[in-house]
């Protein structure tokens, strides 16, 4: 079920536009009701959506499907209001979980612009060698390239650009942008770079005015000290994200619980990657695994938020 906190605006399906609001004074004349035959094609519409997401969502892999249970992917891009035609921006979409439920759901219409993290932040990784910041230096052509895999005829086209580096071409083009558990790190690595900031900056620079950014967000608990929440345990306060959000200029919409997991409850020592899928704590320890599987994927925050007209 959706918990909406604050609705801010109503939304009309084309161009992220909001609906008009309801003046100070009642007005002379009232506006006459939607025609039937308006209101029955965007029903149709939206019937297609879902009987389109519904067999895109049936089409994946077992393991991809697997994470449904966690993800929610279709609760998920409706809450978004992610429709077939529209051009969206998947920040870091790796080895493609949601990319390729994107690519034939937003159709031969569609658009998909990846974003990657900025070549200055990967070096604060562990694992960010000299070897591996270089791979990155082509990922704008190289992601590309192998995302024409999971797509065909009737998929998006795709684009990529670096966060904190966004053409000046592509401002004003995009219906959404997604950040689905990227923020941690932009927030953990801030004080080095400025990269959450140049990130929603970003974010906010590429979309079209009225339209949406939604966040999906591993979720600390509010009691937890600010030294967890820094994002270098995976996890981050809500009101840290909102807020974060708000200074970059979006308005908050609503929130959802569709991705919330109150068996979720880690201690100030535990990091998110300990659970599934990575196990990055239990790799041999058969039963801490065989917890924490049980467990099952992290508390997220599931977050609306608009740019203004």
């Amino acid at each position: 079920m959706y918990k909406p906190i604050a609705i801010l605006l109503a939304f009309g399906l084309a161009g992220c536009q909001p609906a008009t609001e309801s003046p100070s004074e009642p007005a002379v004349e009232v506006d006459a009701p939607e025609p039937a035959t308006e209101i029955e094609e965007r029903d149709a519409r939206a019937a297609e959506a879902q009987g389109r997401l519904a067999r895109v969502l049936d089409a994946q892999a077992e393991d991809v499907q697997a994470r449904y249970a966690y993800r929610h992917p279709k609760e998920t891009l409706e809450f978004f209001g992610i429709e077939p035609g529209m051009t969206v921006v998947e920040a870091l979409p790796g080895r493609g979980w949601y990319t390729r439920i994107l690519l034939p759901y937003l159709g031969k219409e569609g658009h998909l612009i990846g974003a990657n993290y900025a070549l200055d932040m990967w070096p604060y990784f562990p694992f960010g060698t000299d070897e591996f910041v270089e791979s990155q230096r082509t990922w704008t052509t190289d992601w590309p390239a192998g995302a024409e895999e999971w797509r065909d005829e009737d998929s998006a086209t795709v684009d990529a650009f670096v966060l904190g580096s966004m053409p000046d071409s592509l401002a004003g083009t995009a219906d959404a942008v997604l950040l689905v558990r990227v923020l941690h790190n932009l927030a953990n690595f801030e004080e080095e770079g400025g990269f959450l900031t140049a990130a929603l900056a970003d974010s906010f620079k590429i979309l079209k005015p009225g339209c949406t950014l939604g966040i999906v967000q591993h979720q600390a608990r509010d009691d937890m000290s600010d030294e967890f929440a820094d994002g270098s345990h995976g996890y981050l306060k809500k009101s840290f994200v909102i807020e974060a959000a708000q200074r970059a200029g979006f308005e908050f919409v609503a929130e959802s619980d569709i991705n919330e997991n109150p068996k979720d409850q880690p201690g100030e020592d535990d990091i998110v990657w300990r659970l599934p899928p990575t196990f990055a704590t239990s790799a041999d320890k058969p039963e801490l695994k065989a917890t924490l599987a049980a467990v099952g994927e992290s508390n997220r925050m599931t977050l609306k938020f608009r740019k203004p007209e």
